[in-house]
């Protein structure tokens, strides 16, 4: 009788035991600096990564005051992200107070996104600061032009995959369906933007010549007389004279930029000022990245064409 009952004992254990689910795989912790790196994260990892960022997209980037719950995530972080150069210089400092040695510079678990981007505006000869908040290493917005999406996304992937190897086949297949869509909307946005090729615009700050060169537009002006320098009285008058003389079209600005010089020239010459999404999450309809970019590109392309981006 007592044999009979431990073997039922025992098959009931077993299979139990076989029944119970296995032990769920912990997702790799990923802390980015910009919303929209993070938002690629997602993209690439899918539920295999847990991804926060450190920057809220409503604010400038260059001026970013970690908080101390950012400082513990990037201790407890497999991965960091950041956009390289001198765009967050409070980054360094921030991995420092973490004191997590795997992500520093030229950890293993550390991934600078600039590597591999043809940056723009690399200075030429010696700099001062007597020039204003110059770019040491070339302009640091490159995520902002959709040219770049893909570089971005390959290093992310490459980044996930080296970390965890055994999941690389699923970041190849996101990364693959995510470059196959980004390639069709690139087009659909070349396309409409072959009739404004060559126009003119005016900037607030010089944020946007990624974007730029991807729609085939220039700015000869600045509402900053320097990188950094607000808008001055005499600024304001040469954007007026050069709206006036060259048709400008329309003014871009990021949605932390303050509005009072932009809007100023609205009212005077009827210019069309065009507030763009610095980063994913900064407005609704830039819930992520492609979202971003078809927002970014269809206000700018409305602005020129003289019509409301809804129609």
């Amino acid at each position: 009788m007592f044999r009979n009952l431990f073997g039922v004992l025992l098959a009931l254990g077993l299979g139990a035991a076989w029944a119970a689910p296995a032990r769920a795989e912990k997702p790799l912790k990923v802390v980015a600096t910009l919303s929209t790196f993070s938002d690629l994260v997602k993209t690439i990892g899918g539920d295999r990564v847990e991804a926060s960022h450190v920057a809220s997209p409503r604010f400038n980037p260059h001026f970013i005051e970690p908080r101390p719950s950012d400082v513990l995530k990037v201790k407890k972080a497999d991965l960091f992200i950041h956009a390289g150069l001198d765009l967050e210089l409070w980054r360094w400092p921030l991995v420092d107070a973490a004191g997590n040695p795997a992500v520093r510079p030229g950890g293993e678990r550390e991934l600078d996104l600039s590597r591999g981007v043809s940056l723009l505006g690399v200075p030429i000869g010696s700099v001062s600061r007597a020039e204003g908040d110059i770019h040491l290493y070339g302009n640091p917005h490159y995520w902002a032009g959709p040219q770049n999406g893909p570089i971005l996304a390959r290093s992310i992937a490459g980044k996930l995959s080296q970390i965890d190897p055994a999941h690389a086949a699923d970041y190849q297949r996101r990364l693959d369906d995510f470059l196959k869509e980004l390639e069709q909307a690139r087009q659909r946005w070349a396309r409409a933007a072959a009739g404004g090729r060559g126009m003119e615009v005016i900037c607030y700050h010089d944020a946007w010549p990624y974007l730029e060169a991807f729609l085939g537009l220039k700015t000869e002006l600045f509402l900053e007389p320097k990188p950094g320098i607000p808008p001055t009285p005499q600024q304001i008058l040469r954007a007026e004279g050069r709206i006036r003389e060259q048709g400008v079209r329309a003014i871009l600005q990021a949605g932390y930029d303050p509005p009072a010089a932009a809007e100023a020239l609205r009212r005077k010459t009827g210019v069309r000022v065009v507030t763009l999404c610095q980063n994913v999450g900064e407005k609704p309809e830039c819930g992520d990245y492609l979202g971003m970019m078809d927002h970014n590109v269809r206000e700018i392309l409305s602005a020129l064409e003289g019509r409301s981006p809804d129609e």
